[in-house]
């Protein structure tokens, strides 16, 4: 009777985890006379890709997508490459003021972001970066690099210096052995590190409805956003533009955890 409990919590739990998944799905399947039909449908009567089709011919969501996979994957690339710096340096080197620099990484976390919008906004239309998938990147980077820096700071204190030890006592320069050891032990955290970054530069609204007003240059948040209107939602379309955003997540997700298994097996074995 226990398990039998278990079981019925767990597929419980399971169906109102993914029937808002189900229903996003279904919505952007369903002829738009179907999306307000009463009674509520559970599958088309009849399937159409017609909302589909509206995004990448009319809304020009194919432009969207790609700028938002640049940003995205750019901007997690540069917060990855600098957290793992460092991480490294806070993890590893004691020098004045280490405990005041991370304490100011931890309270730029507590600050509201729309605090600080107007300096950032007047420094952009400075530098002649508004409208720019490069400035919009600048700013991700800036955001997500403290965070990203104290994450990779706790990966780095579980790794053993006794390892670098004893790549610099074979020969190897500090740098030589944190590539050639810590790095390679490092990849489930900087997997992580990775998929955090990609993630919440790929989910941003904020920040881009701000400093992005041009066609060419919205990413999909953005695009989905003006799918409300003052006086109408266009349901299928956003239901639509929701499936194909979480594909490329999907496939990151898929990419990366390739990467963690083979960093937790070189762990094991330089262990």
């Amino acid at each position: 009777m226990r398990r039998l409990a278990k079981t019925a919590v767990l597929a419980a739990w399971l169906l109102i985890t993914v029937f808002p998944l189900y229903w996003i799905l279904v919505t952007s399947l369903k002829p738009k006379s179907e999306i307000f039909s009463m009674p509520l449908r559970y599958w088309p009567s009849r399937v159409t890709f017609e909302h589909y089709r509206e995004l990448f011919e009319f809304a020009d969501f194919g432009t969207y997508l790609v700028n938002s996979l640049l940003v995205s994957l750019a901007a997690a690339a540069a917060v990855t490459a600098i957290g793992v710096l460092g991480g490294y340096t806070l993890a590893r080197f004691s020098f004045p003021g280490r405990g005041a620099l991370m304490l100011a990484f931890l309270v730029t976390q507590m600050i509201p972001l729309f605090i600080a919008l107007g300096p950032l906004y007047l420094l952009m239309s400075d530098l002649d970066l508004l409208n720019r998938l490069a400035g919009l990147m600048l700013v991700y980077v800036a955001m997500l690099v403290p965070f990203s820096t104290v994450i990779m700071r706790g990966f780095y204190e579980r790794i053993p210096v006794a390892l670098e030890e004893a790549a610099q006592v074979d020969g190897a320069s500090r740098l030589a052995a944190m590539v050639r050891v810590v790095i390679p032990v490092m990849l489930p955290g900087i997997a992580a590190t990775y998929i955090f970054a990609f993630v919440q530069c790929w989910n941003e609204l904020f920040l881009a409805i701000t400093f992005i007003d041009s066609e060419d240059a919205k990413t999909i948040p953005v695009a989905m956003n003006s799918f409300i209107t003052q006086y109408d939602i266009d349901w299928g379309s956003m239901a639509a533009a929701t499936v194909v955003s979480v594909i490329p997540t999907l496939v990151m997700f898929a990419a990366i955890r390739r990467y963690i298994v083979e960093g937790l097996t070189a762990g094991a074995v330089k262990g």
